[in-house]
């Protein structure tokens, strides 16, 4: 469980150093059927921020961990990234598509916690 802790702490970490917005860690682990064990939801201003939230990611947990994600999409138009590291699942949005896809609702049995904005 604390590499799956310390996986989780360095994407926030890495999301936080490009100013990613509205960050939410939701605990999975006790819900039957779940997916994985935590999913990390965020938010970039624009595409570019999504991308450039999407790298950090991407660099900081190959840096730090030694990990790549096992999947990733979105990439492309950068509207909506998810990346898959197996017991952690991120997902990077625009603002509107967070919004209309609402995942923060779809698992509201999870234990949520909202990690403050960097300004």
């Amino acid at each position: 469980m604390d590499d799956v802790k310390n996986l989780v702490e360095t994407i926030v970490e890495a999301l936080q150093e490009k100013k990613g917005r509205q960050i939410v860690t939701m605990d999975l682990s006790k819900l039957e059927n779940s997916i994985c064990q935590y999913f990390i939801i965020c938010q970039g201003k624009t595409p570019t921020q999504v991308s450039a939230l999407c790298d950090s990611v991407w660099d900081m947990v190959s840096d730090r961990l030694y990990e790549k994600p096992m999947g990733a999409v979105g990439m492309r138009e950068a509207q909506w990234i998810a990346m898959d590291y197996g017991t952690v699942m991120l997902h990077i949005f625009v603002p509107d598509l967070r919004e209309f896809y609402n995942l923060e609702n779809l698992w509201a049995d999870a234990v949520m916690t909202e990690i403050p904005d960097i300004l």
